[in-house]
């Protein structure tokens, strides 16, 4: 297992989607970062990001032969890879767990329990959230529990119950929308999600009436840079709704971790300076 072949697994693309809401948690509690919750930052690179696609990508090997996103823009983990990434997602998960599980702070760690029950449970026998309907768009509040606990942990409050609401809610948008170009491997694989069970459109009109709740809680947050991410959103779900191919679908949602990446660093200029 080479280091390509690693960072290739936990997609590094991704990473932002923890390392970006954990920026903008501490830009929140209005505070720089301790030793701990720098140790808990290094975390949400490497490691986290190799627990949950590690572990997705083992469980997912039946039905990844079935999908062509794993042909080219993802990778298709081989049989003989399985026990070696085992191997290193122990290795460089476990002396962070335990360090953090020790230094942080019991509601913080709750919710670091939660980034590990949902990014685990999500393709991990015997939950396997992603093959049960909503619930496997609910249980991508595991890119947003870390911030959470950052939150606590710098802050020494809980988070306000509106941006728990407003981030859920964009997490599920988030993967109904990433579910939507696998809709024919899931339905050859028999793999039930929301997006095979609602369909294409009904999906992406979902995605589309999140992202504009989520936006609508938000501005009693942020102001304004709220409406603005999502008159974003709701125009990539309008420009996926006039498309008539799976392929000039998938197309656009190449675009999707860049657009969450400049919308991520708004928000977290609109949580600086508001």
């Amino acid at each position: 297992m080479t280091i390509k072949q690693l960072l290739i697994i936990s997609r590094p693309r991704f990473w932002v989607y923890l390392v970006g809401p954990y920026v903008i948690a501490l830009v929140a509690a209005g505070t720089w970062p301790d030793a701990t919750l720098l140790i808990l930052g290094l975390y949400l690179t490497l490691p986290a990001n190799l627990l949950i696609y590690g572990i997705n990508d083992i469980f997912d090997r039946a039905t990844d032969r079935l999908n062509a996103k794993k042909q080219g823009y993802e990778s298709l983990l081989a049989d003989k890879s399985v026990r070696p990434i085992v191997w290193l997602i122990v290795v460089t998960n476990l002396p962070f767990l335990i360090y953090l599980g020790l230094s942080l702070p019991i509601a913080a760690n709750l919710w670091l329990l939660v980034f590990i029950i949902t990014g685990v449970g999500y393709s991990l026998p015997p939950i396997r959230a992603k093959a049960r309907p909503i619930i496997d768009s609910l249980f991508n509040i595991l890119y947003v529990a870390p911030a959470f606990a950052v939150y606590v942990a710098a802050s020494g409050q809980l988070p306000p119950v509106i941006a728990i609401i407003a981030a859920t809610l964009w997490c599920m948008a988030m993967h109904a929308y990433s579910a939507v170009p696998d809709i024919a491997a899931d339905k050859a694989s028999r793999t039930a999600t929301v997006a095979t069970l609602l369909g294409r459109q009904p999906t992406l009109w979902l995605c589309g009436l999140a992202y504009v709740v989520a936006a609508g809680l938000s501005y009693g947050l942020i102001g304004w840079p709220a409406i603005v991410g999502g008159i974003v959103y709701l125009s990539l779900i309008i420009l996926s709704l006039r498309t008539t191919t799976n392929k000039q679908l998938f197309k656009l949602y190449t675009w999707f971790p860049m657009v969450n990446t400049v919308l991520g660093a708004g928000l977290f200029f609109a949580v600086l300076f508001g």
